[in-house]
C-alpha cells in the first residue's frame, strides 16, 4: 500500500509539471491519514487506567512498537507501544489524567491503510472539484466530528453534571475543549459563593453540614481497586483463627543458610534472608497436605445449589507489600517448585519493585493463598481479609521475645514467639479444618528439620 501511494505521488507531480489546470480526487493521492491510537483492553477488568507519563509529544516522530505512554491501572503500572509509524498530532489526555479503555490516547499522521478506529480526513486531501493548485497552497485540515468530545472533557461533564450542548467550544471547528468546561465551571463555582455569601442564601443548618464536610478527595487508583475488592470480599462470612508460633528452631536454621549464602557472594541477588521465604515454603508444603486451602469457589445462580469447588495444582502465594502508591498482593508462582533460595529471589525481585511501583501486572494475577506480613510495620494480631478468589489468608505479627514454661526445665524461659491470624472462606471452611491446617504449617516452621525431610 506504501509503494502505491508512492507511486501515485509521482505521478501527481509529473501531471502538475504538465498542466497546471487538471483536477484529481483525493482517494488517489495518499499524503497521510489521522489515525486514533485506542486505549487498549489490558485485562482483569480493568476499565481505566491514569496517565503516569508521556514519552511522546506532538509534532514528534514515532515508529511501530516505540513507547508512547504509561499508565497506572489500580493492579499495576504498563507501558503503551504504539501500533502505528508516523508523526504523533494530538495527544488526549494531559498527565494524571484518567483514560478509558477503548477511547483514543494520541492522533497519529500515518501512511499505513485506514482501518475502522480512523477519524478525519486525509492531510492534503481535497475533493474531486478542487483544483491542484489550492491543495499545494492551502491543505485541508483535519475536520474532526462535531459530535466528538474527548474522554477527559466527557469526564469532566460527568462529574459535574453539564451537558456537552451548554458548553460553548472554543477548539477548532467548534470542538470543546477541556478548558471550555473550565471555565464554565469555575463560573459556576463563583456564582455558587455568591448565592452562600448574600443574605438571601441557603439555611444556616445547611451551610453548617457543608462545612462539617471539610476536603473531599478522590480515591487513587489502588484505593479504588481496595474499595471494590473488600466490598465484594465483606459478603464472604469470614472465619477467624489466631495462633502463636516458635521461631526459636527456626532462627537456628536461618542462620545456618545466611552463612551458606554468604559464602557464595555471587551467587544470589541478596545478601540475606529474612524469616519470610522459610514461612512461605513452609505454607506451600502445608498446602499439598490440605489442597482445599487452596482452591476457590465457582458460583453459580442460587443458593450455592450449583456452586463448585476448583482446586488448584499450582501454590501462587501471595505476599502483600506496602509500595508508595498503597498496598498491593503480587504473587511468588509455583511455590511447590521453587527451593528456599528461589523463593527468597522472587520476594527480592517483588521488593525492589514495590519500592518504585513498577510490580507488572502478571505479578497480581492468579493468587492462590495471601500472607501479610504486619509484623514488618508493628502489631501483634490483626483480622486480614481474604479476597473474593482465595479461601484463606494469614497475618504474621510482630515476633518477640516472650516468657513461655518450658516443662523440661519446669522454669519459665525466653521463647521468640510469632502471633499469626488467619481467616478463612467459612462457607466452605470449618474451623477444625483451618485448625488442623494452621497447625501443619506449624509445626513445619516449629521443626526444620522435620520441614527439611519432606521437601523433594
Amino acid at each position: 500500500m506504501l509503494l502505491n501511494s508512492i507511486k501515485a505521488r509521482v505521478q501527481y507531480v509529473n501531471a502538475s509539471a504538465a498542466s497546471k489546470t487538471r483536477f484529481f480526487h483525493g482517494s488517489s493521492i495518499n499524503l497521510g491519514l489521522i489515525k486514533p491510537f485506542l486505549l487498549a483492553d489490558i485485562g482483569e477488568g480493568i476499565t481505566e487506567c491514569e496517565i503516569v507519563q508521556w514519552f511522546v509529544e506532538p509534532g514528534a516522530t514515532v515508529e511501530e512498537f516505540d513507547k508512547v505512554c504509561e499508565v497506572q491501572s489500580d493492579k499495576a503500572s504498563v507501558e503503551i507501544s504504539s501500533r502505528y509509524a508516523g508523526k504523533v498530532v494530538k495527544l488526549h489526555y494531559d498527565k494524571h489524567d484518567v483514560a478509558k479503555v477503548g477511547f483514543p490516547l494520541v492522533d497519529i499522521e500515518t501512511d499505513e491503510e485506514t482501518t475502522d478506529d480512523t477519524y478525519g480526513d486525509p492531510v492534503g486531501s481535497s475533493s474531486s472539484s478542487a483544483p491542484v493548485s489550492a491543495v499545494k497552497s492551502s491543505p485541508s485540515p483535519v475536520k474532526y466530528k462535531n459530535s466528538w468530545i474527548t474522554p477527559a472533557v466527557r469526564r469532566l461533564l460527568s462529574e459535574y453534571d453539564l451537558e456537552a450542548k451548554d458548553v460553548a467550544g472554543s477548539g477548532k471547528n467548534g470542538m470543546l475543549l477541556k478548558g471550555d468546561v473550565l471555565s464554565v465551571i469555575k463560573h459556576d463555582s463563583l456564582k455558587k459563593v455568591e448565592k452562600i455569601a448574600s443574605p438571601k442564601a441557603a439555611p444556616a443548618d445547611q451551610i453548617t453540614k457543608s462545612e462539617e464536610l471539610g476536603q473531599t478527595v478522590k480515591l487513587t487508583t489502588i484505593q479504588k481497586a481496595m474499595f471494590k475488592t473488600m466490598t465484594k470480599s465483606l459478603s464472604i462470612p469470614q472465619l477467624g483463627y489466631k495462633d502463636e508460633i516458635e521461631l526459636d528452631a527456626t532462627s537456628e536454621y536461618r542462620e545456618a543458610l545466611n552463612k551458606y549464602i554468604k559464602s557464595q557472594p555471587d551467587r544470589f541477588p541478596f545478601k540475606k534472608i529474612s524469616y519470610l521465604p522459610i514461612l512461605i515454603k513452609s505454607l506451600s508444603l502445608s498446602l499439598s497436605y490440605y489442597p482445599l486451602m487452596n482452591a476457590y469457589i465457582k458460583e453459580g445462580l442460587g443458593n450455592g445449589g450449583s456452586a463448585q469447588l476448583v482446586y488448584r495444582e499450582d501454590h501462587n502465594i501471595g505476599v502483600a507489600m506496602d509500595t508508595p502508591q498503597g498496598l498491593i498482593v503480587p504473587n511468588i508462582k509455583n511455590v511447590e517448585k521453587k527451593t528456599i533460595f528461589q523463593v527468597a529471589s522472587e520476594v527480592h525481585r517483588l521488593t525492589q519493585l514495590a519500592k518504585v511501583g513498577a510490580i507488572p501486572l502478571s505479578d497480581l494475577k492468579g493468587g492462590t493463598i495471601s500472607l501479610s506480613n504486619i509484623g514488618s510495620i508493628g502489631g501483634t494480631y490483626a483480622n486480614p481479609i481474604i479476597v473474593s478468589n482465595e479461601l484463606a489468608i494469614v497475618a504474621l505479627g510482630s515476633a518477640r521475645r516472650l516468657p513461655r514454661f518450658d516443662e523440661a526445665s519446669q522454669q519459665f524461659v525466653a521463647k521468640q514467639i510469632m502471633p499469626v491470624s488467619w481467616s478463612a472462606d467459612h462457607r466452605v471452611i470449618d474451623g477444625a479444618t483451618i485448625a488442623q491446617f494452621g497447625n501443619t504449617w506449624k509445626s513445619f516452621i516449629e521443626n526444620p528439620a522435620l520441614f527439611a525431610s519432606k521437601m523433594h
